[in-house]
């Protein structure tokens, strides 16, 4: 049974996150209205804090890592991060989950 509040589309986008003096370069494996799962396989632990640049606009947010997996752990490397609540990036984010949804489509 799925429990989450958002629902996840893929996502083919790369993204920039810096937190704990760590910036990683790495594939957004899906995303959501609330937040997003970045694939890496140095994830930052849970409870850190990170600011996010993805998109093709160069779109900022905040957001705090809810969990992390390392390779083997059952699934990919990866984190899961929650952004910081606000309207204006739900807005945004509503967009480019259209946009996935549109491009997948095709």
């Amino acid at each position: 049974m799925n429990h989450r509040k958002y629902e996840r589309v893929p996502s083919l986008l790369r993204c920039w996150c810096e937190g704990e003096n760590v910036t990683v370069y790495a594939r957004i494996g899906n995303l959501s209205e609330g937040g997003i799962f970045v694939r890496t396989s140095t994830p930052l632990e849970e409870g850190a804090r990170a600011r996010l640049r993805f998109g093709s606009e160069g779109f900022e947010t905040s957001a705090r890592v809810v969990w992390s997996r390392l390779e083997g752990q059952g699934g990919p490397a990866g984190m899961g991060l929650e952004f910081d609540d606000d309207g204006q990036v739900r807005d945004v984010i509503r967009r480019m989950i259209e946009e996935a949804r549109v491009s997948s489509a095709n």
